[in-house]
């Protein structure tokens, strides 16, 4: 296997690692406050069909993004009101979410453009290309031709959407809000003992809801990603399990963003895999299953779900609404 070619596998990781990174991101904003969230395959799901819709229908891509938003933020805020408000089972309300954009999607999407559930393809100004750094090849054979750091600038650094950019550069970020700001350490506390929080002054109710909308937040962003970046339009259940993937990163980073992006590249990296059969079956010797390559990911999401990676505790308070001592 040339350089070459593992820069294209690589360059593959991060574009399909981005999604599973805001959805990732996303989860940890919310279990960290103690708000559990299995419906981030339902957000990412009905960002997508509306990003991509709204992104067809008006030409703009940043409209499309805007609506995918709105669409991920009203279910985190549904969300929001049946965990935190009414102090319903939180499990139970991001299952049915899943099952409420699985089957909306599909039924709006055939209702506006009559395809099968699905859009019309997006392209030019309505989808997210990428982006040509200064001094970065383009034409296949310039880069095969070109030195190991010039391949590598142009193959994996240059190219990529903004949301790629955006997707790693939330990752700081969110490691400085949640460990360095005040906003953090009480969004922390909140997932740990939520009654200390209460004591001193501080709105509990607030806080969570706080973090679940930027949940919906990032799940719309990689939804809109999924739509108009990594495709060119809407297919139905084109998540493919990615926002369960995300939640398996999540576990296997221990709730913590650094390692939150390696784990997320880890999977990213396994589905790149499956696009290029080839290198595998030259790099192992003999010829791989196609299926094993696709089934990858989801297998090494169950062995981390069933806890085959260590142990992985969640915030103490996880799961369970707060009731309000009298």
């Amino acid at each position: 296997m040339d350089l070459l070619t593992i820069l294209q596998i690589l360059d593959s990781t991060l574009r399909l690692a981005t999604p599973l990174l805001f959805a990732c991101l996303a989860g940890l904003f919310s279990e960290r406050s103690g708000i559990f969230d299995i419906g981030l395959e339902g957000k990412m799901l009905i960002a997508a069909f509306f990003s991509a819709a709204f992104a067809y229908t008006t030409g703009n891509v940043w409209l499309g993004m805007l609506a995918g938003i709105a669409g991920s933020v009203a279910l985190a805020a549904l969300h929001g009101v049946a965990s935190v408000t009414f102090r319903g089972n939180q499990l139970i309300s991001g299952v049915a979410i899943n099952f409420l954009a699985a089957g909306f999607t599909v039924l709006i999407a055939q209702n506006w453009f009559g395809q099968g559930g699905r859009t019309p393809a997006v392209a030019g100004p309505a989808r997210f290309e990428g982006l040509n750094w200064p001094g970065a090849l383009e034409k296949s054979e310039d880069i095969r031709n070109a030195s190991p750091l010039m391949q590598a600038y142009s193959e994996l650094i240059s190219g990529h959407t903004i949301l790629t950019y955006v997707a790693l550069i939330t990752v700081p970020i969110t490691w400085y809000v949640l460990f360095r700001t005040r906003f953090g350490l009480r969004l922390r506390a909140v997932g740990e003992n939520p009654g200390a929080v209460d004591t001193a002054g501080i709105n509990v109710t607030s806080l969570r809801y706080i973090a679940v909308g930027i949940a919906g937040l990032l799940c719309g962003l990689a939804g809109a990603y999924l739509a108009t970046g990594l495709a060119a339009g809407f297919g139905k259940d084109m998540t493919a399990g990615r926002g369960f993937i995300a939640l398996a990163a999540l576990i296997f980073a221990k709730w913590r963003p650094w390692y939150a992006l390696f784990a997320c590249l880890l999977f990213g990296f396994l589905q790149s895999l499956s696009l290029r059969p080839d290198a595998v079956n030259n790099l192992v010797r003999f010829e791989v299953p196609g299926q094993l390559l696709d089934a990858l990911p989801y297998i090494l999401t169950v062995v981390i779900l069933a806890g085959f990676v260590g142990k992985a505790i969640p915030p103490r308070a996880g799961g369970e609404p707060y009731v309000k001592e009298r």
